[in-house]
């Protein structure tokens, strides 16, 4: 049973999953919590569901509005909501590329630029921006998605930077797999090529493989809940043994073999 805090979160993304279990968390450690998700669901436990698109400004800036008009205040921005896509980088049309930097980037800027007015005029705010560990290590059959994890990374570190001084910090959780449907229900490529079809089939196996022994989403909300209770919050967290691993692995293995490593785990030509 938690007790109120007084501390006002939004979590974008939150009908299941990771936002879900992170709206739950952060409920249970005393926020009043708003999440949100693109249609009307079931509210998880002690939070508030709103319906908000964010590819659309308006749905955005209503959002922002409901909470602040109930509760006053934005003291945690947690941005989750986001899409995959699966497979050759050379398969995925423009069009499917874009949409994945309108909701995975574009989204959690739009988010952002709405929920920064009122943290600056209350003089504090934390921003936790939901990453992937292939922000850090880029992974076959995952070049579209890696490419907007790095983007979310540096977009995350530089404003830091520009917002400390009015007491906001942002984070990047850096989970590897976890346990939900993302993963198995990334976005298929417009023009499928025969050519990728025998190493799909082995990203695929990998996939049914690591899935069932991949973290819960609540190891990510735990992480996310750390992240916005420190004292002195870091750039980034690790959510995970896999990611911590791949981390580790990434800063002191040389890079040789950290390639040779990378190319076995999913099954490529050494």
């Amino acid at each position: 049973m938690s007790t109120s805090s007084g501390r006002t979160a939004i979590v974008t993304g939150a009908s299941s999953g990771i936002g879900r279990a992170t709206a739950e968390a952060l409920a249970r450690a005393g926020y009043t919590v708003f999440g949100t998700s693109r249609k009307a669901v079931d509210s998880p436990t002690q939070v508030s569901m709103l319906t908000c698109d964010v590819t659309d400004g308006d749905s955005v800036s209503a959002v922002v509005s409901t909470v602040l008009a109930q509760t006053g205040r934005i003291d945690l921005l947690v941005n989750n909501a986001g899409v995959g896509l699966l497979g050759g980088a050379e398969e995925f049309s423009i069009s499917q590329v874009q949409a994945l930097f309108d909701v995975n980037l574009f989204g959690v800027i739009r988010m952002t630029n709405a929920a920064l007015p009122s943290m600056r005029q209350s003089g504090q705010g934390r921003i936790i921006n939901i990453g992937s560990i292939l922000g850090l290590v880029p992974a076959p059959y995952s070049a579209h998605y890696s490419a907007v994890k790095h983007a979310l990374e540096g977009y995350s570190e530089s404003l830091d930077h520009e917002v400390r001084a009015f007491n906001i910090r942002i984070s990047v959780i850096e989970p590897a797999f976890v346990r939900t449907v993302f993963d198995q229900n990334g976005i298929e490529p417009d023009s499928r090529l025969s050519e990728y079809d025998q190493a799909r089939a082995g990203f695929r196996a990998l996939l049914g493989d690591v899935m069932p022994k991949a973290d819960l989403p609540e190891v990510v909300a735990a992480v996310v809940v750390k992240a916005a209770t420190d004292d002195h919050p870091k750039h980034r967290y690790t959510a995970g043994k896999v990611a911590q691993q791949i981390r580790m692995l990434r800063r002191f293995a040389p890079a040789s073999f950290f390639d040779k490593t990378l190319r076995k785990q999913f099954r490529l030509p050494v």
